[in-house]
């Protein structure tokens, strides 16, 4: 069975957690902060906080930006849950801006008006989490124009989307948001295992997502009600949470960061060739915007639903061929757990359309053109028989 997502791992990440075994220091070692810096160099940003999954990143980075009871935060249908989730956690409440139906981003002319009327009835979002999806960055100098005259916080979900870039700079600079959070699970661009991290410009929320990951303790002698106390001495100054990444896991990420690029390029390529390929079939596939780079963490097509040919139908016979498809995402608001929370949630058209029309087929820097080609085929065989 082909996989639709694969980790690459190589010798050198290999030896650089068998470094790390060998060393003193299995967590809280000198490896995170160097991942850290590592992210920052690429992406451009100020400050870099690793942490055990882009949900935690997500969940601290509300927390950062003060997401509390009676707050509200906006986010894609067309995501992971966890992109809403983090709201939750925080006791806030989660609303959703539908898509573009060409690019399954969240839409700008969606949220302007969803805004416009929110200011009306004073139901204004404290954060919007606009989600990269697939790796294609959203609209985000138009999104950022927004949080100014309606005065929300911005937190980029790039979990999809390291390497990416926005008007020729790269994703994660935060340029256009005041949080940006990568993923680093198995079937993302790079991986440390589990992982993931949050970005941002601004050194108070670095070091308050940095003292919330290690249950709010601190160290800090400018920040210690008690001083003088000794150097063992600590104080618990947050209620934070063990949100941190270990050295193994940074290790990992630390080698990979060095093939980032590598990878991207692979992707492209491969999304080049099933472009290619899809041009004269009955898929569709998603619109890419001239003004910014995928990571191509996913290739979604879509399926004209129709009563002989399906996206279900089409789902089945690529597995039952040895092409493990799968399907990105399930709209979070028809989620039995959202739909049960009394909240009333508008229509969103856009996204259920999509989520009914949508596969994704393999993409990942080991997947040869031979099996990219037995992928194409069997997508258009199905339409054939």
């Amino acid at each position: 069975m082909i996989p639709y997502g694969k980790q690459d791992i190589t010798l050198e990440d290999i030896e650089a957690v068998v470094k790390v075994l060998h060393s003193d220091f299995l967590t809280q070692g000198p490896v995170v902060p160097s991942f850290e810096k590592k992210l920052s160099d690429y992406t451009g940003s100020n400050y870099a906080v690793a942490v055990n999954s882009c949900t935690s990143a997500l969940h601290l980075a509300c927390l950062a930006l003060e997401l509390g009871p009676g707050d509200i935060l906006w986010t894609s249908p067309i995501s992971f849950v966890a992109s809403a989730n983090c709201a939750l956690y925080c006791g806030a409440s989660v609303d959703f801006v539908d898509i573009d139906p060409d690019t399954a981003l969240m839409s700008v002319k969606k949220l302007s008006d969803k805004l416009d009327k929110a200011c009306k009835e004073g139901k204004l979002p404290k954060i919007v989490v606009p989600v990269h999806f697939a790796g294609q960055p959203c609209d985000m100098e138009e999104i950022y124009t927004l949080s100014k005259q309606y005065g929300f916080k911005i937190i980029e979900d790039a979990a999809h989307a390291i390497g990416a870039k926005y008007k020729d700079e790269m994703v994660g600079n935060c340029k256009y948001s005041d949080i940006t959070v990568f993923s680093f699970h198995p079937v993302k661009i790079i991986t440390t295992g589990e992982g993931g991290a949050a970005l941002t410009n601004d050194c108070n929320l670095a070091e308050k997502i940095s003292t919330l990951r290690s249950h709010g303790i601190t160290k800090d002698l400018n920040k210690l009600e008690n001083s003088g106390n000794g150097a063992w001495y600590y104080e618990q100054i947050d209620l934070g949470f063990n949100y941190r990444m270990t050295d193994i896991q940074a290790a990992i990420g630390v080698s990979q960061i060095d093939r980032l690029d590598n990878y991207v390029d692979i992707r492209a390529s491969i999304a080049s060739f099933y472009n290619n390929f899809f041009e004269s079939t009955l898929v569709e596939v998603l619109t890419h915007k001239y003004d910014r780079k995928s990571s191509n963490h996913l290739y979604v097509i879509r399926v004209k639903n129709n009563d002989a040919k399906n996206r279900d139908g089409l789902f089945s016979y690529m597995r039952e061929n040895g092409v493990n498809v799968n399907v990105h995402y399930i709209p979070v608001h028809t989620m039995p757990y959202y739909k049960n929370n009394d909240t009333s949630y508008d229509v969103f058209n856009n996204a259920e359309r999509y989520y009914s029309e949508a596969i994704s087929i393999p993409i990942y820097p080991t997947l040869s053109k031979e099996k990219c080609l037995f992928i194409c085929k069997t997508v258009n065989n199905f339409f054939l028989k």
